[in-house]
């Protein structure tokens, strides 16, 4: 039987959790390791913690554990990891996004930057204050009236990596889930500086504001996931769909953003990748979230995300 690796509140405080059929279970209580009492505990020892949840999910599968879960639908689920270290979004990597994005100025669509020789691109969004967890009431920010949502693959790493090459990259993914990049779009430039100035773009106020990172439901294991670029990817708002897409139409792919980014810094376990956001943002038809809005995620082999915007 599989897993899923969550956080959940228990007693009042966080506790990491492991989802086995439609039950919650303590991972700390179940496999005595303490330290394991929070998924990032468990993600700085993964190759052990990984060993031992799946040996306990399998011993639940057979019946001969004991161990008495909570029911999934009692249980309060919170961002899986409290908190990322590093959080690393890429920018502008679904073939689909990048038409769409080129229509709504007017231009015909172009070579990726991947034709064109480019490397992976990345910017950092904060972590504590952004990240929140599922059903989580977002509060719009007051500075903006263009707050758009943009549903991407997490990656969750599980392994320090650093000068990775492409083709090792994926060991050192502990697992997936899913993660809404909001971004407040008339916030990201400073009008009095010019377009060619390095300081024209404004990505913490466009990107990290307070709870700008919904995160979950849950990290399923990468051992467990057949491949992360073969994911359907959808999200809708008050039940319309808005985006519809495939983790196939990645410019630049998961193994690549690792290795592009470990060439510039050490990937630690704990911290996340943001893949990229497909087609059907807000920005591409001029309509963005208010007030009372309920906001669903959805990717293929990993679950649903809800939360709402206040």
């Amino acid at each position: 039987m599989s897993y899923k690796l969550l956080s959940f509140k228990s007693g009042g405080e966080a506790r990491a959790g492991l989802l086995v059929g439609e039950r919650v279970y303590d991972a700390a209580r179940v496999t005595g390791e303490s330290a394991w009492a929070t998924v990032l505990g468990a993600l700085q020892d993964w190759p052990k913690a990984q060993r031992e949840f799946a040996a306990f999910a399998k011993r639940i599968a057979s019946g001969k554990s004991k161990a008495k879960g909570l029911q999934l639908k009692r249980a309060r689920l919170l961002a899986p990891v409290l908190y990322p270290g590093d959080i690393y979004c890429a920018g502008a990597n679904y073939t689909d996004h990048m038409a769409e994005m080129a229509r709504a100025q007017g231009k015909e669509p172009g070579p990726t930057m991947k034709d064109l020789g480019e490397k992976p691109w990345h910017f950092v969004k904060t972590s504590r204050s952004s990240v929140v967890g599922p059903g989580a009431k977002v509060k719009l920010p007051a500075y903006s009236q263009k707050v758009d949502w943009e549903v991407e693959l997490a990656v969750v790493i599980g392994r320090a990596a650093k000068n990775v090459p492409a083709e090792k990259a994926l060991a050192c993914v502990a697992g997936y889930t899913i993660a809404n990049d909001l971004s407040a779009r008339d916030a990201m430039r400073r009008d009095k500086n010019p377009p060619t100035s390095p300081f024209h773009y404004d990505w913490v106020s466009q990107k990290c504001f307070d709870g700008s990172c919904p995160l979950g439901p849950w990290i399923v294991p990468a051992d467990e996931l057949r491949d992360p670029h073969q994911l359907g990817i959808k999200l809708w708002v008050n039940g319309e769909l808005m985006q519809d897409s495939h983790t196939s139409k990645l410019i630049f792919d998961t193994a690549e953003q690792i290795a592009m980014l470990s060439s510039r810094v050490t990937l630690l376990p704990g911290d996340l990748i943001l893949t990229g956001t497909p087609a059907g943002v807000g920005m591409g038809r001029g309509r963005f979230l208010k007030p009372g809005d309920a906001v669903k995620l959805w990717i293929e082999e990993i679950g649903e995300l809800n939360h709402t915007l206040a």
